[in-house]
């Protein structure tokens, strides 16, 4: 394969792995054109003849190509510097295409996927409520899946079972359907004292990363969000956000709205021009922190159950969620 391929084979890699299931020319060469690369079919269809030759996709006829593991490697591999940013753009992207409105408490949201083994999805069950219930989650509903085949979710086993979370870019979602822009700057690790937040003690820029930060927290072990949820102290994921200061009455009725429809959690609204947590803010605009819909996933974690979580892995229905608590 020339190398100056490589970016176009990897975008398609891509769009067959958030697919989480085989996709044809026609639905891969939409998500490309949605993402800047405009390529018509027929040219799809060739490249996807180059990664059916390397073994990174199997060619399954009408049902379309499904992505081989040694596609999820080819795009682990990808460049570093071309995934920059796509935490970023992806996120926007998924908040763009959010349709809920909360007084008919109908559309979608944006929900994480996270596995657990199915012989401990009821303990795990068990702290997801008692996170949300500490409001340190996204609303108090998501999915229990005991068999484990909610689509386009993490890679699992038959020994998994799926967890879906609200994800905190709901709200981002909300506030742009309201009119009112919002920049995300940065996932990190807040900490909480007394039940409040105190101040971040690490941060990792959306737009400078190829991974979701608490994504990365998680996985690190440097969470207490168990703690924090029982004895109001420790370390939870959370985001930063920015808005125009005179858009915050507006700001406050989207956070109304999503309490009202069981999709709130701890969303604390800076005053214009004035640090929040220690962050600093410039004139004309206020800061937000937001909890982290993973949250309640990383206290599974906490407590030593395995997880594989996926981030702003897809839109749901939110009649087909369910309560939580």
């Amino acid at each position: 394969m020339t190398k100056d391929r490589r970016p176009i084979i990897a975008a398609i890699l891509r769009v067959l792995d958030e697919a989480g299931r085989p996709a044809g020319s026609t639905r891969i060469a939409r998500a490309l054109r949605a993402a800047g690369i405009d390529l018509d079919q027929r040219m799809v269809r060739n490249y996807l003849a180059m990664t059916d030759t390397e073994g990174m996709t199997v060619n399954l006829g009408r049902g379309g190509r499904k992505l081989t593991e040694r596609g999820r490697q080819e795009l682990a591999a990808a460049g570093a510097i071309d995934k920059v940013g796509f935490i970023d753009a992806r996120g926007e992207e998924l908040a763009y295409q959010m349709t809920f409105a909360p007084r008919r408490r109908r559309g979608t949201v944006v929900l994480n996927l996270s596995t657990v083994p199915k012989g401990r999805l009821e303990d795990a069950r068990r702290i997801v409520a008692l996170v949300l219930k500490a409001r340190l989650g996204m609303g108090q509903v998501g999915i229990l899946d005991p068999a484990g085949t909610v689509a386009a979710g993490p890679a699992s086993s038959d020994g998994d079972a799926v967890i879906g979370t609200v994800c905190a870019l709901t709200l981002n979602g909300l506030l742009a359907a309201a009119g009112v822009p919002v920049v995300s700057r940065f996932g990190g690790l807040l900490q909480m004292q007394d039940g409040e937040p105190y101040r971040f003690t690490h941060i990792i820029r959306y737009d400078g990363t190829t991974l979701d930060p608490i994504e990365i927290f998680i996985k690190a072990g440097m969470t207490s969000v168990e703690s924090a949820a029982t004895s109001g102290s420790g370390i939870i994921g959370a985001s930063f956000r920015e808005v125009p200061a005179i858009a915050l009455p507006g700001v406050h009725k989207v956070v109304r709205q999503m309490d009202e429809a069981g999709l709130g959690g701890m969303v604390v609204v800076g005053r214009p021009g004035r640090p929040l947590a220690e962050i600093p803010v410039d004139r004309g605009r206020a800061g937000l922190i937001v909890a982290a819909g993973l949250n309640p996933i990383a206290a599974v974690q906490e407590a030593g159950i395995p997880t594989e979580n996926r981030a702003m892995a897809r839109l749901c229905e939110f009649r087909d969620l369910q309560p939580l608590l």
